[in-house]
């Protein structure tokens, strides 16, 4: 009930497509119950009439009728499954929309251990089977209750006795199906959870196919992605093997109904209890009355598939966000000044593991702070706590004098730009990616920022320039290219606040070059902070901050630091041992 509250919610909106809907079965449900009627009024006329031209005439209007109730039944039958599908398919694609909005909401954490092909199968396949609940299995259970109910009084209007001796089977259905569902919903549920874990699978070798092709690892994947293949084709028809034994047992119940009607049917005609047109209409209407039985047993498999479905989508709506926006909280208004407060914070993953702690840093408007220390040391943690990706365990983080966690989200985002090392580009064209922080901007002030980021020459160098499209995560381009465009979509938004994480490592000296100067230009009138492994790319800082072992060790401009003996000292010592050019 939990799961099919869950999908009714959705429903609200589109009451009046399924009113009609209900409203299309009930009349296809009246429709039906009259036809077998019709047939038992013309075995009465034929064998009660001395066929004169009266009883020709009865005979060619209930033709006439039938014919009428067929194409009313047609007609019916259209609304009622396009109807169903306009509904199912509107509620699928409301909670689609919700949940990846809140998939958004969902901070970092979240997403560290999970796998975004698991995530996409619950959006986009688990909610598929949403359809299948509101758009045949729901109508299907309606329509055939209410076939069930129709059938039942109109055969105990014509004889109650056989009536209730056809019942004798429909407890054993009703048992057959209890049982199953106990087994049928957790083998569909345990298909789908297969089927995600081979979308992710899929997702990590397509995107990591340069990774395969390079080591050679081809055969190694395919029998990696083919386990999950296997799996799912056995969770399959592990669970259809359920439905496959449900299905006879249940044929072999309704068919006892029958056994049953030839036996004490047969009793009473002979006995002149019943005539023979009755009879007729009887096992018309007793195959009327077994149909919907045995259409429900196929629903329950619909059903079954759908609800393990909607378990799994409720699941990902019942993560409770980390970073949660205070119901009164302020929108920062204009441009920042840049002001940035650290005070005592401390931060943790988990319980226990302490990754920051006893931070103090106060980064005044304009200043170039850089963060340095060994890997593994909460450098880039400490970065993602600024724009609230995730909320700090101890202490707080102020912008401008005001608490970040007091504002709105949203505001504080917008006041921060970031160039990271792993620079995440969308499928799209070179300009799309540009303009991807700030979308009203017009084509001369994308060009502008690209000239400042120094990528405008290669990009006017592609096939279609700025309208190149750059392929998934910019595989088209080179690591350097990639790393130009983020710097060019990092200068268009002009947000006060620049974040840089590692933005110039893993290139060449020459392209390094060119993207220093356009990181030199980005940082100017903003407050930057820098995360550098490259010592020689942060000695002009104005505050250097020397973390270890989750605290602060050592602090001050790199004259300050290089003239006494702390860790920054050793690691430029290091640097200059491995690479001597590095810190000339």
């Amino acid at each position: 009930m939990k799961s099919l509250r869950f999908v009714f919610q959705y429903t609200h909106k589109y009451t009046g497509v399924l009113s009609l809907t209900i409203l299309s079965m009930l009349l296809l449900v009246g429709v039906q119950l009259y036809a077998p009627w019709l047939v038992k009024s013309m075995i009465e006329i034929a064998t009660d009439s001395a066929g004169g031209q009266d009883d020709l005439g009865r005979i060619t209007q209930l033709a006439l009728l039938a014919l009428i109730l067929y194409a009313a039944r047609a007609v019916l039958q259209f609304f009622r499954s396009y109807l169903a599908h306009v509904a199912g398919w509107n509620v699928v694609a409301d909670v689609r929309s919700t949940v990846y909005q809140h998939l958004q909401r969902l901070s970092l954490r979240y997403y560290e251990d999970k796998q975004t092909g698991q995530l996409m199968s619950r959006v986009v396949n688990d909610a598929d089977l949403i359809e299948h609940l509101i758009a045949h299995a729901v109508p299907d259970v309606i329509a055939n209750s209410l076939m069930l109910v129709g059938v039942i009084a109109v055969l105990a209007r014509m004889n109650w006795k056989l009536t209730l001796l056809s019942m004798i089977p429909v407890p054993m259905i009703v048992l057959a199906m209890q049982g199953f569902t106990k087994y049928v919903r957790p083998a569909f549920r345990a298909r789908q959870s297969i089927l995600g874990e081979l979308n992710a699978a899929l997702n990590d070798n397509l995107s990591g196919v340069r990774e395969i092709k390079a080591f050679t690892r081809e055969e190694n994947e395919l029998s990696r992605v083919g386990v999950h293949i296997a799996g799912y084709r056995d969770s399959t028809l592990r669970a259809l093997r359920l439905m496959a034994t449900f299905h006879p047992v249940v044929a072999f119940a309704t068919s006892l109904g029958t056994v049953v009607l030839i036996y004490f049917g047969g009793r009473f005609v002979l006995g002149e209890t019943l005539a023979i047109g009755g009879l007729v209409a009887f096992f018309l209407y007793l195959e009327l009355l077994y149909q919907p039985v045995r259409a429900l047993s196929g629903v329950w498999e619909s059903v079954q598939q759908a609800l393990a479905g909607a378990e799994r989508v409720a699941e990902v709506l019942d993560e409770a966000p980390d970073i949660v926006e205070k119901p009164d909280a302020v929108e920062l208004e204009g441009r920042a000044a840049g002001a940035i407060e650290l005070k005592d914070v401390g931060f943790r993953y988990s319980v226990g593991d302490i990754v920051l702690e006893d931070i103090n840093l106060n980064i005044q408007p304009g200043m170039v702070v850089a963060l340095v220390g060994p890997t593994g040391v909460g450098k880039t943690t400490l970065a993602n706590l600024i724009p609230r990706f995730y909320d700090v365990s101890e202490g707080s983080i102020s912008l401008d004098g005001f608490d970040i966690r007091n504002l709105t989200i949203q505001s504080v985002r917008q006041q921060i730009s970031m160039v990271l090392q792993d620079v995440f580009l969308f499928h799209g064209t070179a300009g799309e990616n540009i303009i991807f922080g700030r979308q009203g901007a017009t084509k001369e002030e994308m060009i502008n920022a690209a000239k400042i980021a120094n990528a405008h020459e290669f990009i006017i160098r592609l096939p279609d320039g700025y309208d190149t499209m750059i392929g998934e995560r910019g595989v088209k381009l080179s690591g350097g290219q990639k790393q130009r465009i983020a710097i060019a979509r990092a200068v268009l938004k002009d947000a006060p606040i620049l974040i840089l994480d590692e933005a110039t490592s893993s290139v060449d000296t020459e392209t390094e070059l060119l993207i220093q100067q356009a990181l030199e230009q980005l940082m100017v009138g903003k407050t930057v902070i820098v995360i550098a492994h490259r010592l020689s790319t942060i000695r002009s800082a104005d505050l250097i901050v020397v973390l270890d072992g989750s605290r602060i060790v050592e602090s001050g401009t790199h004259e300050e630091l290089m003239g006494g003996d702390g860790l920054y000292k050793r690691l430029n010592k290091v640097q200059q041992e491995i690479d001597p050019q590095t810190l000339s």
